[in-house]
């Protein structure tokens, strides 16, 4: 079994200089006192609406997510170490994403098969020849990382389409701020509470170059029975512009415009939280009620901003996550910064019959899946469960992908039976725009159940603070 990284204690009994003075304030804390400060977290949540829904539970489609009051702690140096890394795979993602649409030069270089690309669903054929503004496609970017050792990173993949949790991100350093002032007085820990204003920047920084006054911003969502409504109705009102569903919008000669009370405005940026197939029912999905009819022209002729753009999702698709080195140093002339997670695609024979070689050991996922469904983790799977996997994989195996189990790092968690490690993953939010904005730290999930690796909150994960010490 591989040694797990403790992040407190690393592999002695003395904390970590990061985690110095937060072990000294774990030793004042009574069970009570633990129970307490959760209790006010929980009401503080609860008045916040902070919510997600579980499909397909009826008992309780509502949840909140379970907080954990210990945080999660990178020194400044760790930190500028993954933001490097961060902003090195972001730029490199974009480039890509523009060379798909246009020139597709990686494909011609041999570099990526050219199938994996044309015949993949994430690929959106009406984006070719079109030009976003500053030749931004994913300016919203969700980058998972888990961590192994003390200087051993790895990215686990990509979000580019529609990256969820930062609310929670927000909502974890208020409430850690409001029950813990003397801890933070003790730490010079990084702001992340002006990422709504970040936000705003970014967005405003990619209007359309005819855009004369002040830009209109919106955020499209589908609507409140979806499972992140919350973040959505949080940031717009965190940023200061309207929260619109498909109804609230229209084309007009040529514009994208908001109904009012008074006259329709005209939109500029769109913050669009809608899957790409429901956007526009005159381009894409013909039956979606959730879209703008006419926005994809709009978009097409330069006279609105999409946030992000139709078709990023090539970029994080799981089958494609495997060429990313490939993509950075193509694009970039250098070597990756993050390493990837070493990955099997099941769509290769030779790889498959590796795969269906180890299925105990290693953990497969679905190419389009997402939020911890529709994925085996074979170390902690019964043998049932394995052999009515290796059944799906034998019938559909490019909708496969499959890794190691990695040691993910634990961090000290509040349990049943006391203070316990859990293992963890990271999210870090990037803005890109006129610049690369990342904000220091990210949402840090946390698999509650123990020996368990599987983090998502509709898996019953919960989330930490996480803290970037300044020098």
């Amino acid at each position: 079994m591989a040694t797990i990284f403790n992040e407190m204690d690393g592999s002695g009994s003395t904390p970590r200089a990061p985690y110095a003075q937060v072990a000294e304030w774990l030793k004042t804390l009574s069970r009570a006192d633990v129970d307490r400060a959760l209790k006010e977290a929980e009401a503080i949540f609860r008045r916040q609406g902070i919510t997600f829904a579980v499909y397909g539970d009826d008992e309780a489609a509502e949840r909140l997510i379970p907080f954990d009051i210990i945080p999660r702690i990178f020194a400044a140096a760790e930190w500028r170490k993954l933001s490097a890394g961060i902003e090195q795979r972001v730029r490199a993602l974009n480039a890509f994403i523009h060379d798909l649409y246009h020139r597709q030069e990686i494909l011609r270089a041999g570099r990526i098969p050219h199938e994996y690309i044309i015949q993949n669903e994430a690929f959106v054929p009406e984006m070719v020849g079109v030009m976003p503004a500053r030749g931004v496609y994913a300016h919203i970017i969700g980058i998972d990382i888990v961590r192994v050792a003390a200087n051993e990173f790895y990215v686990l993949e990509d979000n580019c389409r529609t990256p969820s949790g930062v609310s929670y991100m927000l909502e974890d350093r208020e409430a850690m701020m409001y029950l813990f002032p003397e801890l933070f007085a003790q730490h010079r820990v990084a702001p992340v509470e002006n990422y709504p204003a970040m936000l705003r920047q970014t967005l405003e920084s990619v209007a359309p170059a005819g855009c004369d006054n002040d830009p209109t911003v919106v955020l499209l969502t589908p609507g409140i029975h979806n499972s992140a409504f919350f973040e959505h109705a949080f940031l717009a009102d965190e940023m200061g512009v309207e929260l619109c569903e498909g109804g609230d919008l229209f084309v007009d000669g040529g514009y994208l415009y908001m109904r009012t009370t008074q006259a329709p405005k005209r939109v500029d940026v769109v913050y669009r939280r809608i899957d790409d197939a429901y956007l526009d029912p005159l381009t894409f999905r013909p039956d979606s009620a959730l879209g703008v009819p006419g926005i994809f022209d709009v978009y097409r002729a330069g006279r609105v901003t999409l946030v992000n753009a139709p078709g990023t999702g090539i970029a994080d698709d799981k089958s494609i996550y495997t060429y990313i080195p490939e993509v950075i140093e193509f694009y970039t002339g250098e070597k990756p910064l993050l390493k990837n997670v070493p990955t099997w695609r099941c769509s290769d024979p030779k790889q498959l019959a590796y795969v269906l070689d180890h299925l105990p050991e290693l953990v497969v996922k679905e190419v389009h899946g997402s939020g911890g469904y529709g994925m085996l983790v074979g170390p902690t799977s019964t043998k049932k469960e394995i052999e009515a996997f290796r059944a799906r994989l034998k019938a559909r195996p490019k909708n496969y992908i499959a890794q190691p189990t990695l040691a993910l790092s634990a961090v000290p968690t509040f349990t049943k039976s006391g203070v316990a490690p859990r293992h963890v993953d990271l999210r870090p939010f990037v803005l890109s725009g006129d610049k690369v904005r990342i904000t220091p730290g990210g949402l840090t999930r946390v698999a509650l159940k123990k020996g368990s690796l599987v983090v998502n909150s509709s898996q019953g994960g919960g989330t930490k603070d996480t803290w970037v010490l300044e020098d």
